[in-house]
């Protein structure tokens, strides 16, 4: 696989991974009997999985820079927060405080990849 397919692939992981995510949110908050579907536990995790192997490949580009580095931080802070929001929360007004902690973490992500920057809103 090319630079630019695996590029290609991995902006189209993370849009679907967020709104795959979002959509799990909205029906978490709506107690939506949708969020029990078996495509519901099982499409994330693999759209994750290509979107990592991919963020993987890309990695490889650029050695371990540190905006790289702060990405997979965030990306572990995303995946323990999400868990949180969306199955381990101890009540819904904390998964819903996660879920909204976790989009947060999301565009920090974003913005460190567009930016290339671990912080990318300047120090």
């Amino acid at each position: 696989m090319g630079y630019a397919l695996a590029k290609q692939v991995h902006l189209a992981t993370i849009v679907l991974s967020w709104l795959l995510f979002f959509v799990r949110g909205v029906w978490m908050i709506a107690d939506s009997p949708r969020l029990a579907a078996r495509w519901v536990r099982v499409v994330p995790h693999v759209n994750d999985t290509v979107l990592l192997l991919a963020a993987i490949y890309l990695a490889t580009f650029h050695g371990l820079q540190p905006w790289i580095v702060a990405k997979i931080v965030a990306l572990v802070a995303y995946i323990l927060i999400g868990m949180v929001a969306l199955r381990r929360g101890p009540t819904k007004p904390a998964r819903i405080a996660a879920w909204i902690v976790a989009q947060a973490v999301f565009v920090y992500i974003v913005a460190v990849a567009v930016t290339k920057n671990p912080l990318p809103l300047g120090a």
